[in-house]
């Protein structure tokens, strides 16, 4: 019998995040459902924030105050910590965070990041300095990247590290892909004083005449994600198989996404960066290969030296 949960999620994620639902096939079957739930309620999260639904524009303009919509996702997420859930994505999450035993901070520090897009809305936030953008990136990415681990079996922090570390290479890449597009809405993530070494400010990261320079940033941010996607990989062999498969099928893809935009330069966003279906299928071929690899690697995560990157305060 289908279980209406976990069938509710799956179609969320078919609909609204179709490049994660690619690479949750590759799951067995009890980690894949508890990803779609996790994921339903990530993708949740995101448009109540943006006023959207599955990721598009709604039919109508939402019309709650976005600081109450960030108190109701807030008082709800935080119910469902406590088993109190009642609405079927928080149920979702409820479900997940008993099940994996994952801690209510996560989750919140989750909520966290969409208050800080909703700040960056209501109030201007900037980020000074790398540091600011990489915290950002894992209140949003990397905390769901140790939700995710925590749901493959691991326990062990320095993998936990790893796994925040991938999922703040996969932000920084949506962050470089969508610069431009952001910027002309007034979302600007890059770094104040990144701007002021190019002679740039946040109105005028949008002109086109400023392109060489935007994209001078842009590889700056790729040099720093590759060195969280590399600190990644030595996450892999502590998964079982199918999830290290699934794991590095993303890492690929993602950063084949920051490569089309170095390749592209300056035209980086004339149209948006993706990969084809072909690519994708070839990344996730070749990502089986990655997967077997790392099984013979040992303690890969404690011998792969990862100082200098920053680490989230919960992970410390």
């Amino acid at each position: 019998m289908t279980d209406p949960i976990v069938a509710m999620a799956a179609d969320r994620i078919a609909r609204g995040s179709k490049s994660f639902a690619g690479a949750a096939r590759l799951f067995d079957t009890e980690t894949r459902a508890s990803a779609f739930m996790l994921y339903a309620w990530c993708r949740h999260c995101d448009d109540e924030i943006d006023g959207q639904v599955l990721g598009f524009a709604r039919a109508e303009a939402a019309t709650r105050p976005l600081d109450i919509v960030l108190a109701d996702l807030r008082a709800k997420t935080l119910e469902a910590t406590r088993g109190e859930a009642e609405e079927p994505i928080y149920i979702a999450l409820q479900r997940v965070v008993q099940k994996h035993a994952i801690p209510a901070q996560h989750p919140l520090d989750l909520v966290r990041g969409m208050e800080m897009d909703v700040e960056m809305e209501t109030a201007g936030r900037r980020y000074a300095s790398l540091d600011g953008v990489l915290e950002y990136c894992y209140h949003v990415a990397g905390v769901v990247g140790v939700m995710m681990a925590m749901v493959m079996g691991v326990r062990d922090r320095e993998v936990l590290v790893r796994a925040s570390d991938l999922g703040i290479a996969f932000q920084l890449t949506n962050i470089v892909r969508d610069i431009v597009p952001d910027a002309e809405v007034g979302r600007v993530y890059l770094p104040a004083d990144m701007l002021a070494a190019h002679t740039l400010d946040a109105p005028s990261i949008a002109l086109p005449a400023n392109r060489a320079k935007v994209h001078a940033i842009a590889e700056s941010l790729l040099d720093t994600a590759d060195l969280y996607y590399a600190s990644a990989e030595a996450g892999l062999p502590h998964l079982p198989f199918r999830s290290a498969w699934a794991v590095a099928a993303a890492r690929r893809v993602y950063r084949d996404i920051g490569a089309l935009v170095r390749t592209r330069g300056p035209e980086a966003w004339d149209r948006r960066a993706s990969t084809s279906a072909v690519r994708k299928f070839a990344g996730v071929a070749i990502a089986g290969r990655d997967a077997v690899r790392a099984r013979g690697t040992g303690n890969a995560a404690r011998g792969v030296d990862r100082s200098g990157l920053w680490t989230p305060a919960s992970l410390v």
